[in-house]
């Protein structure tokens, strides 16, 4: 037992002598030693084996997380889908006992008109007189059309051309829109001002208005159709009188215009205008 145990040793002390040598010799080429070239050789394989599986486990990861991520916004737009359908399904009720009661009363709503588009030409930015120069072929162009975007009110028609017209927009310091706030309906009048903005006026101190309230057309102005929205408020201070000083955001952004739309709609007759005070 004692000389089989002696044998090992001895072969293990050989292996490791043999190792040390090997480690003490230049590999091919010079450099590291030939145990570690070997090493190498041996063990970069090996190493790029497991890279390959880490790195397909962490795609793996991304990729259930992405799925998970994916789900999780399914859910809130079906929930959303949902949402507005119930929204949908109130207001066409809402909008069936409107078309009732008015049937029940013999009540028509004003016009609502027709839209055609118009190609933007020119757009005054640089002084406080702020128009614009649409093309509307056979677009039935006429003083005081109302203008507008999907995304809100533009102006209103001054001047036609043949195909041609010339927009005040709603920025311009002479412009003036009958506009009322439309969560608690409080009317005002919308007007520009001399850096291009709007201001909301004529609304008393006690009014209740908030930043973040839209404000649209109120159509007591007889151009404008009621509920175009005109602006955001984004400032409501005191004043000095017995009115607010509000500021609004435009809902149209004036820089990026490329085509409107003109709103042709039957016009307040002239001898209701001529009746009015100060018409005379």
């Amino acid at each position: 037992m004692d000389e089989r145990r002696t044998g090992w040793l001895l072969i293990f002390l050989l292996m490791a002598q043999l190792l040390l040598l090997a480690s003490q010799l230049p590999a091919a080429g010079g450099g590291k030693s030939r145990l570690e070239a070997g090493a190498l050789r041996t063990l970069a394989p090996v190493g790029r084996l497991v890279n390959g599986i880490v790195g397909a486990g962490h795609n793996t990861t991304e990729w259930f997380r992405g799925r998970e991520s994916l789900r999780r916004e399914n859910a809130l737009l079906l929930e959303a889908n949902r949402s507005m359908s119930l929204e949908l399904l109130h207001l066409q009720e809402l909008a069936g006992q409107v078309e009732r009661l008015s049937e029940a009363v013999s009540y028509e709503p004003p016009d609502r008109g027709t839209l055609r588009v118009a190609d933007v030409l020119y757009i005054d930015h640089a002084s406080w007189i702020r128009t614009l120069v649409v093309f509307a072929p056979k677009g039935e162009l006429m003083p005081n059309q109302a203008v507008l975007t999907s995304e809100g009110l533009v102006g209103r028609v001054v001047l036609v051309a043949g195909d041609y017209a010339k927009i005040q927009l709603i920025t311009d310091r002479a412009a003036g829109v009958g506009a009322m706030v439309q969560r608690t309906r409080r009317q005002g009048l919308v007007q520009g001002t001399s850096r291009g903005g709007l201001q909301l006026t004529y609304l008393p101190r006690q009014s209740d208005v908030r930043i973040g309230d839209r404000v649209v057309t109120s159509g007591i102005d007889g151009i404008f159709p009621r509920g175009i929205l005109i602006g955001v408020v984004v400032s409501v201070e005191t004043g000095t009188d017995l009115f607010q000083e509000i500021r609004l955001t435009s809902a149209v952004d004036f820089g990026r215009l490329d085509h409107v739309y003109m709103l042709s709609r039957a016009s307040v007759p002239e001898e209701v205008l001529e009746a009015l005070p100060g018409e005379q």
